[in-house]
């Protein structure tokens, strides 16, 4: 199974993303955890990657194309992959659709995690306290979610062209927004 998580910061992508790994054994690739990979391995995308978020700037479609490139070719993504973070934007989203017709690995679900935009503030500053995460400020968040409406939102509309767009409510029980995912999978 070849799987796209999409929701705004906040919304469970993670979590459930990590749940889906456990139960359907493929590995979920979170954007953050294989850029953080690569500016640690000093790869020639992770250093082109790591001059940009020094700088506190979006790393470039081309290069996070790269990076998932890299991370898809690896023999554990072969039998399928839940991808959480990527892609943010439609031309991210058109090159993966590229990158994978090439193999012959089309994408089998997009899956949209939807949360009031309230709901996700009250998650995000929670999870600020909880766990002291510093992305978590009040301007990161605001910050967060007006690129996610500007960049990120349009590939709901992008994969709803596309027939494989399944929206869940992401508001309850984690046990129960799972439930609704695995519903949409079957």
């Amino acid at each position: 199974m070849r799987l796209i998580l999409l929701g705004p910061p906040g919304s469970g992508k993670g979590t459930q993303g990590h749940r889906l790994h456990e139960e359907y054994g493929i590995p979920e690739i979170s954007t953050g955890d294989i850029l953080r990979a690569a500016v640690r391995d000093g790869t020639p995308l992770g250093t082109q990657a790591k001059q940009y978020m020094d700088r506190g700037a979006l790393v470039p479609d081309e290069v996070m194309i790269g990076i998932v490139r890299e991370r898809l070719s690896q023999a554990d993504a072969q039998a399928g992959f839940i991808l959480d973070g990527f892609p943010r934007t439609v031309p991210q989203a058109e090159a993966l659709n590229r990158m994978l017709s090439k193999r012959g690995q089309p994408i089998d679900h997009v899956i949209s995690i939807e949360v009031p935009e309230d709901e996700l503030v009250k998650r995000l500053s929670g999870r600020r306290e909880i766990e002291g995460r510093q992305d978590d400020s009040d301007e990161a968040i605001q910050h967060r979610l007006e690129v996610y409406h500007k960049e990120t939102s349009p590939l709901i509309d992008y994969y709803c062209q596309t027939g494989f767009l399944r929206s869940i409510p992401g508001v309850g029980a984690i046990d129960d927004i799972y439930q609704r995912i695995t519903a949409k999978l079957s």
